[in-house]
């Protein structure tokens, strides 16, 4: 019901922008995809096709058949367009069949290849999706593709670079054409080459050098994705990529020994790490790692499994109690550690909420794995939580402040609600069969790709 009425209302102000405001009932395009659009309706598809919502399936369908235009002009984020349309259309594609999604993806999926032309092979982070044209050249390497202004010294970031692999290797499944699988492969031996402070990962990488930009290692938004892709290349692979496996293993442990920190109050955290001063704090985005230790714990050794099945549901309760000592019970972009509370938020800038998956992300795996029933119970709060502060007149919307009960919404339903927060729930909620864990993994837009039994490997 909230996935048709997120739907509806999007379909009904907002259609073929890239998300609905439902204040004031209006479409939303940003400037994180370029000249694309319909990133809610390409997010949507999956979801509304598990949830078996057919009307509204076709009106999406439709639309990609119809309205999806991929000729356009603008710098994209390579990563957004990636986990968003690449994923979405290949989810698509995989559940239905159907001929559209699979073409509409290669024909991005190209599109998206000259952000590769570096020296490293590394991609950079923007990619201009109009064709090359030599009077617009940004850099040596190429016209079409230059990293975020923000990021340290046009340097590439660990979790946009490192979460192409388990579309790309699709990509070229589908297609026979090896580039893809190639492309997203050149930066596990760049990766492997360099040295890493503490065997752990920084989070900006130079395309040019091959080497880190600076010393900053995060679990959350910058470095989150790629540990996880690491994970499920492995699994995609039918468990046959064990180079991903070690990198992996290798990374966990310097996680664990370096980040993984215990408060006076007995909650588990992974802190962040800036040039080896600890910040004590855990964002939102960090929130979806319980959930993946759960899932790298069904393969580690019996005397590791329950080892990690612990800290996985450690972190996961401290994720939790970032909702449960909210107002709202809803969790906050960040909390810290470091003065007397614990799992809130210190800062007004940190106190929004918006939409965001990555808790029950790490609720749906923990019930899966454990059927511990107290992940329902905690999903059904969240259920509860987006309904009384979320849901508007025309959708939902995110709220700025998760510690009053009368929140300031911020006029926005982020497509990732659909394709995510609102699939997790619901799978929750299912049966174990329901896009078994045994023959899916997620992208990590929550876009479900089959293990590759064939395993085409560059």
């Amino acid at each position: 019901q909230m996935m048709k009425f997120a739907w509806d209302n999007y379909k009904q102000y907002a259609l073929g922008k890239n998300e609905l405001r439902p204040l004031t009932k209006n479409g939303h395009i940003g400037n994180m995809f370029g000249g694309l659009r319909g990133a809610t309706v390409v997010d949507a598809l999956d979801t509304l096709y598990i949830m078996e919502l057919e009307e509204e399936f076709q009106e999406a369908k439709k639309w990609v058949e119809k309205s999806f235009d991929l000729n356009v002009n603008g710098e994209a984020s390579l990563f957004e367009v990636n986990i968003r349309y690449i994923g979405g259309l290949l989810a698509a594609y995989y559940l239905t069949g159907e001929e559209v999604f699979k073409s509409k993806a290669l024909e991005l999926g190209e599109k998206l290849l000259p952000a590769f032309n570096t020296p490293t092979g590394i991609p950079r982070g923007v990619i201009n999706l109009g064709r090359q044209d030599t009077r617009f050249l940004f850099s040596p390497y190429s016209g079409m593709s230059w990293s975020w202004g923000w990021a340290s010294a046009g340097s590439s970031i660990l979790a946009e670079f490192g979460t192409l692999h388990l579309e790309f290797l699709h990509l070229s499944e589908l297609s026979g054409n090896p580039v893809f699988a190639e492309k997203a492969s050149t930066s596990q031996p760049v990766l492997n080459r360099v040295e890493k402070p503490q065997g752990l990962y920084p989070n900006f990488l130079s395309p040019v050098t091959g080497n880190w930009v600076q010393h900053h290692v995060s679990i959350g938004g910058l470095g989150d994705s790629f540990y996880e892709y690491l994970l499920k290349s492995w699994l995609m692979s039918d468990k046959k990529d064990s180079e991903a496996k070690k990198m992996y293993d290798d990374a966990l442990e310097a996680i664990e020994k370096h980040l993984v920190k215990k408060s006076a109050g007995g909650l588990t955290y992974i802190a962040e790490w800036r040039g080896g001063i600890l910040d004590h704090k855990m964002g939102h985005l960090a929130c979806f790692s319980g959930g993946m230790i759960a899932l790298g714990a069904e393969h580690a050794g019996e005397e590791r499994k329950q080892h990690y099945v612990d800290l996985a549901a450690e972190i996961t309760n401290t994720c939790h109690e970032s909702y449960a000592r909210s107002d709202t019970k809803l969790g906050p972009e960040a909390f810290r550690f470091d003065t007397g509370t614990e799992a809130m938020a210190t800062r007004l800038s940190e106190r929004y909420y918006i939409l965001r998956p990555e808790v029950v992300e790490s609720y749906m795996y923990m019930w899966r794995l454990t059927h511990d029933p107290k992940y329902r119970q905690w999903g059904w709060e969240v259920v509860k939580a987006l309904e009384k502060h979320c849901r508007v007149e025309a959708g939902f919307s995110g709220i700025r402040d998760v510690y009053t009960t009368t929140p300031t919404h911020d006029n926005m339903q982020q497509s990732f609600f659909l394709a995510e927060t609102l699939k997790y729930l619901y799978l929750l909620f299912c049966e174990d069969d329901v896009l078994s864990l045994d023959d899916w993994v997620f992208n990590t837009e929550a876009h479900p790709l089959p293990i590759n039994r064939t395993n085409f490997k560059a």
